[in-house]
Order: C-alpha cells, then sequence, then structure tokens
C-alpha cells in the first residue's frame, strides 16, 4: 500500500541494500546518505510534513522531477552533481519497486529519466620537472619531514586514491617485495610495486612509529591518529601551493592529491607501460577509464606525429605511375571478378 511509511524503507536500503548486498565503502554509503538526506527534506517542504509522517505516496514521479530542478535552480548544483543526484534515485528507486511492488510503475519511470549531457572535466596532471621541483623543495627536518615525503612519494609511486591511502596499514606494506596492497573501490583489493626510495622512506616512517604501530595506520597525524582524507589534503595542498597556477579566468587552481592520481597515470604511459597494466595499477574497472590519459598526453601525440611525418618530397615520394598497372595478369584477373 501506497500508505505505508518510508521510514522503515530507508533504513532498509542503506543497512541492507547498499552495505550488506552492494557492500558499498563508508564513504560511498556516505554519498547515498547524504543524498536521501536532501530527498527528505525536499519532500517534506514540498508536503508541509513532518519526516515521521512521510508515506510511499509522497515519492511521486512528479515529485522526483521537480526534486532534480529543485537542485538546479533553487541550489545552484552544477550538471554532474545534478547527475550523481539522479544516479542515487536510479538506485534507491529501483530498490524500492524490488520491495513495494506499488512503486514498480514509477521506479520504472524514474531510471527513465537521463542524465544530462557535460563536458568532461578537465584532467589535470605535473610535468616531470614539477614533480622534480616539488620534491626538491620538500623539508628535510621538522616533524612531520619525514611522513609529508613518503605521503607524496607514495601518492605518485601508486596512484592511489586519497581514501586508500587513508585506510592503510601497515600490514598492507611488503617492504621485502618492494609492494603494496591497496583495498579500493568496490571492496576490490590489487598489488602496486614500490619504488626502492618509495620503500626506503615508508621503512623510515614505519620504524620511527615504534612496535605498538605495526597493525596500526602508515600516515598518522601528530597525535598519531590516522590521517583522513581531508587531513591529507591539507598537506598536499601545503607542499604545492606554489606549484598552483591561475588559469585563463584567473582562478587560482590548487593541486589535489587526485592530480597525483593523474600524474602517475600519464607518466607510466610516457614511459611506455601498456595502458591494460595502468589500468590494474590504478584499480580501473574499465579500460576506457584509462584510455583517457592517452588522449590528453600531448607529448605521446607530438612523438607519434614525428613518426607519421611525410616526407620533405611528397609528389617525389609517390611513384608517378602505379606499378600494379603494369602487371597484365593483375589486371586480367580483376577484370574477371
Amino acid at each position: 500500500m501506497t500508505s505505508q511509511p518510508i521510514g522503515p524503507l530507508v533504513q532498509s536500503f542503506i543497512l541492507e541494500g547498499l552495505i550488506s548486498i552492494k557492500g558499498l565503502r563508508p564513504t560511498s554509503v556516505r554519498s547515498y546518505r547524504d543524498a536521501l538526506r536532501l530527498l527528505l527534506r525536499f519532500i517534506t517542504a514540498d508536503t508541509g510534513r513532518r519526516i515521521t509522517k512521510l508515506t510511499l505516496a509522497d515519492l511521486s514521479f512528479e515529485r522526483v522531477l521537480r526534486f532534480l530542478q529543485y537542485l538546479e535552480v533553487e541550489r545552484a548544483n552544477g550538471v554532474r552533481t545534478r547527475n550523481h543526484r539522479l544516479a542515487f534515485l536510479h538506485t534507491f528507486f529501483e530498490y524500492l519497486g524490488g520491495r513495494a511492488p506499488e512503486m514498480l510503475a514509477i521506479a520504472e519511470r524514474v531510471a527513465a529519466i537521463p542524465t544530462k549531457r557535460v563536458a568532461p572535466p578537465e584532467t589535470r596532471f605535473l610535468e616531470r620537472d614539477e614533480v622534480g621541483a616539488l620534491f626538491a623543495g620538500l623539508p628535510s627536518r621538522g616533524l612531520s619531514a619525514l611522513r609529508d615525503r613518503a605521503l607524496l612519494l607514495f601518492l605518485y609511486n601508486t596512484g592511489a586514491r586519497v581514501q586508500e591511502v587513508a585506510d592503510l596499514q601497515v600490514a598492507d606494506l611488503d617492504l621485502r617485495a618492494s609492494r603494496v596492497r591497496l583495498h579500493g573501490k568496490g571492496d576490490k583489493w590489487r598489488t602496486c610495486p614500490l619504488w626502492e626510495e618509495t620503500v626506503r622512506q615508508l621503512r623510515r616512517l614505519v620504524d620511527q612509529g615504534a612496535a605498538d604501530r605495526r597493525d596500526g595506520p602508515v600516515f598518522t597525524s601528530r597525535s598519531g591518529r590516522p590521517l583522513t582524507r581531508f587531513g591529507i589534503y591539507k598537506i598536499v595542498r601545503r607542499h604545492t601551493d606554489r606549484l598552483a597556477s591561475c588559469e585563463r579566468s584567473g582562478i587560482r587552481r590548487r593541486i589535489s592529491p587526485h592530480v597525483f592520481r593523474h600524474t602517475t597515470a600519464v607518466h607510466l604511459l610516457e614511459a611506455g607501460v601498456e595502458v591494460n597494466v595502468i589500468r590494474g595499477w590504478l584499480g580501473h574497472v574499465s579500460l576506457d577509464t584509462t584510455h583517457r590519459y592517452a588522449e590528453i598526453n600531448l607529448r605521446a601525440k607530438q612523438q607519434a606525429l614525428e613518426i607519421c611525418q611525410p616526407p620533405h618530397e611528397v609528389s617525389a615520394a609517390l611513384p608517378r605511375r602505379p606499378v600494379w598497372r603494369d602487371d597484365d595478369a593483375l589486371l586480367a584477373w580483376l577484370e574477371s571478378l
């Protein structure tokens, strides 16, 4: 019945649909939670009733359309944010359709709402000389000098996502074999090789942490607590602030940890590493995601252009009369077809 309260279904959607069935990680669950919170607040304002009084009848298709319009107009969300919220709506109503058959028709209509077209985001990466300047300018003394150098080197070496770095445990490191296990999206694990310098910095960092940290986090704050993703952002921005440049629009763009991920991919590509290997290195599900780095690598395009340069005398390089015209047997065979 559409008079059924939505509270129990909302709770089961998160606990059962997202955590138990899909196995989403806490960061992804929080993203769905935030979108769900926005939707419920919009419905309460639209209906004039409290959240505890809302029923399935309040989740109409027309109200979903108004919610999307509210995101773009009143909240001034961009197209990408609107599309992210729409992806949540698709997942949420699909779950409702499976638990409440009376919602199936609405769920089908919501699933048919298309995402809006948007230009792909600009993929920023650091040039090799910028990477060199960054590490040359890092402080060598201080309480956090060793940690910050190891952190930035690890980001550049592995191309790890910021949450993967925040979750990294000492037990995930195999410094003898020069490799690390990363826990990525979709509860998937992957193994990345480590450079000798990365191993050396990480070994110093772990040894400095004493025995009680062997099963603890690799990167910690001064108080010994694990660095959060926001803490890692602050460290990266503090050390890369001098590398941030102004765009043509005059907006000063800062460098985030994800820029290191792009940098790793592009530099691996420039080094001749096969695209499929880079996909496994970064933990991409689809090879299409990895292929975009080939599109932004201007140096690779320039090298390909130089290899394919035509001769200076193009007309002289081509024979005046194709040789096959003198081959009577070939002409006779062609005429017989």
